[in-house]
């Protein structure tokens, strides 16, 4: 028996059509070949080029030649100009061994026997077995390009110098420099102080954020969906307005009404006498944590409220019933029945709450700015959390590689969490058993 799947493999792995040829598909092949020798001619000095500013970074600086400033090598623009190659030869190198792949596939019907298929025939194998991969073929580019690139990119930038202000292309080169920016984020004081200070606040923030929305709104759902409750509806309707309403003016108008000058939460308490002098409710550390997360119950508990009268409406009438035949109070049935019903419904959900309040930008940003002002920190204020002293650390002092670094990290510790407290919910278990 001839080896014609082996031979037309290698060809093909020698040269992209050579197989297909092989195997008298000659449109096939030709058009393969044009391909390859397109990509080869076209592109392979571009490629060596690009990797080479990518394992560099670049070599010359600017530098002034009479009256004129010649500009040097950009080494951000290397690396991301490196990275869409690199992206692009991987896929090539995929497409490639599909066409090897394919190469070989067809000579294994020749070996028992069967004719390969003319251009025609060809065609109408795409259009009947491979349609569905054609209309993937955007969103895979659309992957590569626009996801997998940039975080690949914050990611490399962890492992370089790209900061102020000695390392800003084109005036100055980035170089690689492994893990050392690592090892400075908690070695040295002044980081890792701010590091620690800003992460445990972080932690703090996201779980007293999700739990006090989260039973804030099951109170309210639960008082709205007592029996004796008239205009439900109405009562509805009326506490989603605040998560109706567009959060980046809500939220400024809660820094106005909590301005220790003119606010009228200060004033109101002025004028009833519980106070005598105004309180700085975003000026001091404490009371500004304190008052951000009492004003994220106002914007948060609402969606929870709508998300558990749902549910409380969905639980079968005949359980509270038995449960009261069988002698249970109210607090015995909520216990029982009704909260771990809604736990089991909304646990993921309440995850991924967690995971979006680690990086809850606007409430923080917004409504403090990150202050009131800690002398201990780096670039980060009292009641920064990891995503806006990361905002601080890129647009406002351009410690780019530091920033990455944080960014790495908030990934590997949301990640870590979430997927833990995933595997740990009944509906996950519930769900794998069933799978």
């Amino acid at each position: 028996m001839n080896s014609y799947s082996k031979k037309a493999a290698l060809l093909s792995a020698l040269f992209m059509g050579l197989g297909q040829i092989y195997n008298r598909q000659f449109v096939k092949g030709i058009v393969l070949m044009a391909v390859g020798i397109f990509l080869v001619v076209g592109y392979a000095a571009d490629l060596q080029f690009a990797m080479q500013g990518l394992v560099t970074l670049g070599s010359e600086v600017d530098r002034i030649e009479g009256f004129e400033i010649v500009k040097g090598d950009n080494s951000i623009h290397l690396l991301i100009n490196g990275l869409i190659f690199l992206i692009a030869l991987l896929l090539i190198l995929i497409s490639h061994i599909m066409n090897a792949v394919d190469a070989y596939t067809v000579g294994k019907r020749r070996e028992i026997g069967i004719k390969p298929n003319n251009i025609k025939e060809t065609f109408k194998s795409i259009y009947e077995n491979g349609f569905p991969f054609l209309l993937l073929l955007p969103s895979i580019f659309a992957t590569a390009f626009l996801i997998i690139l940039p975080n690949l990119f914050g990611i490399l930038l962890a492992f370089t110098n790209y900061s102020s202000p000695n390392h800003l292309p084109s005036k100055n080169l980035v170089d690689w420099v492994g893990f050392d920016t690592f090892i400075k984020l908690f070695q040295m004081e002044g980081w890792s102080n701010t590091f620690y200070g800003v992460f445990g606040w972080t932690i703090v923030w996201a779980v007293l954020s999700t739990f006090t929305c989260f039973f804030g709104g099951l109170f309210v759902a639960i008082i709205v969906n007592q029996k004796g409750i008239k205009f439900k509806r109405f009562w509805r309707s009326i506490f989603i307005l605040p998560w109706a309403i567009p959060q980046f003016v809500s939220i400024l108008i809660m820094q106005n009404i909590f301005n220790g000058e003119f606010g009228p939460v200060n004033r109101f308490l002025l004028d009833a006498g519980i106070i005598d002098n105004p309180i700085y409710w975003l000026s001091d550390p404490l009371l500004a944590k304190i008052t951000i997360v009492l004003v994220n119950i106002w914007f948060g508990f609402p969606y929870w409220m709508v998300l558990m009268s749902g549910v409380m409406t969905s639980i079968d009438k005949e359980l509270y019933e038995a449960a009261e035949v069988d002698g249970a109070n109210g607090k015995q049935m909520f216990r029982k029945i009704t909260l771990p019903i809604v736990l089991f419904s909304t646990a993921p959900l309440l995850i991924m709450s967690f995971a979006g309040n680690f990086n809850n930008f606007n409430m923080i940003y917004l409504m403090t700015q990150g202050g009131p002002v800690n002398p201990e920190y780096q670039y980060a204020g009292s009641t920064d959390i990891l995503i806006s002293w990361i905002y601080k650390m890129t647009l406002e002092q351009r410690q780019y590689n530091m920033a990455a670094v944080v960014s790495i990290l908030i990934f590997i510790i949301i990640a870590a969490i979430s997927v833990w407290n995933f595997r740990r919910t009944k509906a996950f278990k519930e769900e794998d058993m069933m799978s």
